[in-house]
């Protein structure tokens, strides 16, 4: 249950969350190895199997999100692969409004996301979204990912937040089980990050599909009609 006025503060993922995730996965997915086969004259196939392979190797760390990282690895420039495909950039519904309806309940709207700064700057340039945020932080600025302890431990150095009155919102488990280790109350998963897959079921976390689910309830209704994610 959420009560909202016993919300101060709101905590915001971006890709998956706020922007939809479809960009990520046909960039990562798609995109990239086409474009790796072709600059390191490989075949498609063997290009995604060994990038598949190097992926896997990084994730969960800060170098699985790290735009330097891959661009230094791979022998490609990852921010300018990146431009190719912007168009695909989008906001998920409602998050404008949203934004909005948080600002008009004087919560503190802040944006905590492991995008590197390359990603973050092309998609808030793109969206314009951080104009209703009163804060953006990406994990590199701390050197530690969401999924970490040190992330939140270097986070409450920087903001002032309770973290029984604070709700965030991503679409990892991974994430939202570092939040709820870290005391942070309130946590609400994603059930359809990427616009082009099906929704998950079974999430650890109650879930919604839309912020439309939340802007229907008033400043005091709990989120029990957001759905348990089961």
């Amino acid at each position: 249950m959420i009560d909202w006025s016993a919300i101060d503060t709101v905590f915001l993922d971006m890709d998956g969350t706020l922007l939809d995730l479809h960009f990520d996965n046909y960039f990562w997915r798609h995109h990239l190895p086409r474009r790796y086969a072709e600059h390191h004259d490989l075949d498609p196939a063997q290009a995604l199997e060994h990038l598949l392979s190097q992926f896997a190797s990084k994730q969960g760390t800060l170098d699985w999100y790290c735009t330097d990282y891959w661009s230094r690895t791979l022998a490609v420039d990852i921010p300018a692969l990146k431009r190719e495909v912007s168009h695909l950039i989008a906001e998920r519904p409602q998050v404008r409004r949203f934004l909005q309806q948080l600002g008009e309940r004087r919560c503190s709207r802040i944006l905590i996301t492991n995008a590197h700064r390359h990603s973050l700057d092309l998609k808030l340039d793109i969206t314009g979204i951080d104009v209703l945020l009163d804060r953006v932080i990406s994990s590199h600025d701390y050197g530690a990912p969401k999924e970490s302890r040190a992330f939140w431990q270097q986070l409450a150095t920087q903001v002032t937040f309770n973290p029984a009155r604070s709700l965030f919102i991503d679409d990892s488990e991974a994430v939202l089980r570092a939040a709820r280790g870290y005391g942070v109350k309130h946590l609400i998963c994603i059930r359809q990050p990427d616009s082009k897959q099906a929704p998950r079921g079974n999430l650890e976390f109650p879930a919604i599909d839309h912020f439309d689910e939340l802007l229907a309830a008033p400043l005091n209704a709990d989120l029990r009609s957001a759905g348990t994610g089961q």
